[in-house]
């Protein structure tokens, strides 16, 4: 199972594409960002789908219901009961109530006005020729579902007021037909589906992201950047090694950087765009991304065994030839400075044997700088002093950083002269 939570999907990835117009929308926006995809072809099937939906944008970018009437006419076709009618018709003509006959009316309007505005103004003016063939049979259910009310006809009916016993009557024997053999439920999982694609689509038009292109043996990723930032800098990097150790001091913006290069690498595995201008990338089918560091008080580990048992769990699916995305910020920093130089170039070096896999490491650990080992990629957040004050680029370098910003801040804030 991959280790997602530290990317926070819900709380910070789903803003990003969150346009919908109810909650059974947003919900599927959610399911397709906490599953990632499991081969190239159906990763290049969604971009092509979110394509489509971007190239029908002159029809759909004004998309718009009222919402009270979606859950109106959801609440009817799956909740509330609605008698076949065409069983006793003469007792409906003759004996129902007049309360029970105006609430047919009225669900039956809405539904009718409702699923007619959807039909022609959107789904019925779609260009199909710009949607893979594999999703065109979607959008058909959609649009089979509601040739099966007649929407002009009963449209029309309604407008001038004419709707009739008859006509209700007909109308409950399709709904209690649709419901029976399952098509009820069949079409709203596609439509929403259908709302979630058109929603990230807008995600990905507004964001102004880009579809990444699949390489098999690098990360090649220009102007990217970190798409929660207001004004976020941008980097390059073109992986020739399969593990990148990342150094640099405190508040540099390491964190960020790898949050960054995990976003990217995980959008896209679930066939959406990326922040960036160029991206290319390898297929993976594992990912761990572990950033911010916490106790796992639940399973009653401390930080540095819930970092070991992180450690384990990839190391063992790339053992099983599974190509692995890691990510490790600050890995063993918890336990002492010895310790945590030997273990952090034992999983270096381990690691670097896993050539289908990519695996990202922050460290503080000056002496791994000593570490020579041609599979490992060595680079740096930049940091500058400028007359002794840290200045932060945020930039990536290549190299090691020797920069070290707790002495000058704790000499700064008078800490030698206070403490001595």
């Amino acid at each position: 199972m991959n280790n997602l939570k530290d990317l926070n999907i819900e709380k910070e990835v789903l803003p990003l594409f969150d346009y919908s117009l109810n909650t059974f929308t947003k919900s599927k926006i959610l399911d397709i960002l906490n599953s990632p995809l499991q081969s190239i072809t159906e990763i290049e099937l969604r971009q092509n789908i979110l394509k489509g939906f971007a190239n029908n944008q002159k029809i759909l970018g004004q998309y718009s219901y009222t919402i009270l009437y979606l859950k109106e006419v959801h609440s009817f076709l799956t909740e509330e009961k609605v008698e076949d009618l065409s069983r006793q018709k003469i007792k409906y003509k003759l004996f129902a109530s007049k309360q029970e006959k105006t609430r047919y009316v009225s669900k039956f309007n809405q539904l009718i006005l409702f699923f007619h505005r959807l039909n022609s103004q959107y789904i019925t003016r779609l260009d199909l020729n710009l949607f893979p063939k594999a999703y065109l049979s979607q959008i058909k259910l959609i649009s089979n579902f509601f040739s099966n009310f007649e929407l002009i006809k009963y449209e029309l009916i309604i407008r001038e007021r004419r709707l009739k016993d008859s006509h209700i009557i007909e109308l409950t024997e399709k709904i209690n037909e649709l419901r029976s053999n399952g098509s009820i439920l069949t079409f709203w999982q596609a439509f929403f589906q259908f709302e979630a694609y058109l929603s990230i689509s807008l995600g990905i038009k507004n964001n102004q992201f880009i579809y990444p292109n699949f390489t098999k043996k690098k990360i090649r990723l220009l102007n990217f950047y970190h798409p929660l930032l207001e004004n976020p800098v941008k980097n390059n990097i073109e992986t020739k090694s399969n593990v990148i150790v990342l150094n640099g001091p405190n508040m540099s913006g390491k964190s960020t950087f790898l949050k960054a290069v995990g976003l990217c690498m995980y959008f896209g595995h679930l066939g959406i765009a990326i922040p960036a201008t160029v991206g290319e990338i390898p297929f993976c089918d594992f990912f761990s991304i572990e950033i911010n560091r916490n106790d796992d008080i639940l399973n009653g580990y401390s930080h540095f065994m819930t970092e070991v048992m992180n450690l384990k769990k990839v190391a063992e699916e790339a053992s099983k030839d599974k190509r692995c995305f890691a990510v490790f910020d600050e890995l063993f920093s918890g336990t002492n400075v010895e310790d945590g130089f030997e273990i952090c170039k034992t999983t270096i070096n381990g690691l670097s044997k896993f050539d289908n896999s990519y695996f990202f490491i922050s460290t503080h650990i000056q002496e791994l700088k000593s570490v020579s080992n041609p599979q490992i990629e060595n680079y740096f957040i930049d940091c500058q002093l400028i007359e002794n004050i840290p200045t932060f680029t945020y930039q990536l370098k290549k190299g090691w950083s020797d920069i070290k910003v707790g002495r000058i801040l704790f000499e700064k804030e008078g800490l030698y002269k206070l403490l001595n």
